[in-house]
């Protein structure tokens, strides 16, 4: 079955961890699916096409949702530039 590009982000960048103590605000969701896509070498899609596939694929609020992987890594390093 393909996946769209929306769900391999969801599945390589992302996971529901109920326990969180904070989730992924909206800005920061987009933030890790720019760095997913930068990583992938993938085209990011405009915010409003991302929200409205995110619409279809999570739960308002998107509760519980933390990041994953490389595209986590970057964010995190592309925000917080005196980390490094």
């Amino acid at each position: 079955m393909a996946h769209s590009q929306f769900d391999l982000f969801l599945q390589e960048a992302t996971h529901l961890d109920p326990d969180a103590e904070s989730a992924l605000d909206c800005d920061r969701l987009y933030g890790l699916y720019t760095s997913w896509c930068f990583i992938n070498q993938k085209a990011p899609r405009p915010e409003t096409t991302f929200w409205a596939a995110m619409k279809q694929r999570l739960n308002p609020g998107h509760a519980g949702l933390s990041m994953k992987g490389p595209a986590a890594a970057d964010y995190i390093l592309a925000s917080s530039p005196g980390l490094v």
